[in-house]
């Protein structure tokens, strides 16, 4: 049986578009109101909101590939790039590398695609690892097949790209499509289809996966005409197991419909995630202006502590004991603190004694 490459009809991925059309009109009006709703903020929100969506992106493209990367090193490069002073001083080179194609990709998001912008997102990708990594910023070139192998010792292949004296050729024509479906497929389709279709080819050594995903975030901030950050692999990652099984049924057939359909939910529930992510930004801002001159030190670090953990914040709540642990403050002083915080509306309460726990007010104003 022949691999979709093999094909006569490769590589023209069909699917029908009418059955996305609510779904590509929802994700047109969420980047709409996202985009009004960004430019309401103050640029220090604005800029910290980039940083979260890039860093979910990087660690979960990477996680997805059972890489685990520092977060805090990752940050640390990302505010180097934004201008931005951090006092972390270990960056490691692997989340030096992810920030640098990151922030490549948001700053050129509407350029064309080339052969040289892909070799040097790769480049960036394995910055200053090329030890373990002999093809870095060029494309494949090992006789060798590539082939994607189980991993369960079973030596099973799902699937094997075009060989790499095909590589430049098949490349050629992927960047050809891309650069003229902008006007010629509809936005989720064609983000659906340039990750198919880059993955079917393999074109690297290594870093397929990673680059195929950013690949996605440029053809839906083209396609918003702004760049548009919705860190597509933190929804991949909860999926992965169906995201996987989704692309290997495209492995012998042109036909994509089941993909299209896939993929572009995938989309619309992570720009639903950095919508949520992007209010709970505004709320915090709202909030700490609000208290501002009404809290004293430890109760500003706590709030901020909790704003750290994200809209779902700690896992169970915060305890008496986490604000002791978080404040060094003596028992008596935490339980005066997180009283004039409820009271003040900041933290709501729940459960009694030792089954007390704080909460986050999202809203407070």
């Amino acid at each position: 049986m022949q691999w979709n490459w093999q094909l006569a009809t490769w590589p023209n991925f069909t699917y029908n578009p009418d059955s996305i059309t609510e779904l590509e009109r929802t994700f047109l009006l969420r980047a709409g109101s996202s985009y009004a709703l960004l430019c309401t903020t103050g640029e220090n929100d604005r800029t910290q909101f980039v940083i979260e969506m890039l860093t979910r992106e990087g660690l979960e493209s990477s996680k997805i590939e059972g890489e685990l990367l520092d977060r805090e090193s990752l940050v640390s490069s990302l505010k180097k790039h934004f201008g931005l002073h951090d006092d972390i001083k270990n960056q490691f080179n692997k989340e030096a590398g992810m920030a640098e194609l990151l922030c490549n990709v948001y700053d050129t998001y509407d350029a064309p695609l080339s052969h040289e912008m892909l070799w040097q997102w790769h480049g960036m990708l394995f910055k200053k690892n090329w030890s373990i990594l002999e093809e870095c910023g060029q494309y494949r070139t090992d006789k060798e097949p590539m082939q994607i192998v189980s991993g369960h010792g079973d030596g099973r292949v799902y699937f094997e790209a075009p060989p790499s004296k095909n590589v430049y050729k098949e490349m050629t024509r992927f960047i050809e499509w891309y650069n003229a479906s902008r006007t010629s497929e509809t936005l989720l389709g064609r983000a659906a289809l340039a990750h198919v279709y880059f993955e079917s080819i393999h074109p690297f050594e290594d870093g397929n996966g990673r680059i195929g995903r950013v690949l996605v975030e440029k053809v839906l901030s083209q396609g918003a005409q702004q760049p548009l950050l919705i860190a597509v692999s933190k929804c991949i990652e909860k999926r992965k197991k169906a995201y996987y099984l989704e692309l290997e049924r495209c492995n012998r057939t042109v036909e994509v419909q089941h993909w299209v359909e896939f993929f572009a939910n995938i989309i619309l529930h992570a720009q639903q995630d950095s919508m949520r992510l992007l209010n709970f930004l505004m709320q915090k801002s709202k909030m700490l202006t609000a208290l501002s001159g009404k809290i004293n030190q430890r109760q500003e670090k706590v709030l901020l502590r909790m704003f750290a953990e994200g809209p779902d914040g700690f896992q169970g709540g915060l305890s008496a004991e986490k604000y002791i642990s978080i404040t060094k403050a003596p028992r008596a002083t935490a339980t005066r603190d997180l009283v004039d915080l409820v009271s003040m509306g900041a933290l709501l309460k729940t459960g009694e004694l030792r089954y007390t726990r704080y909460w986050l007010n999202l809203a407070y104003v």
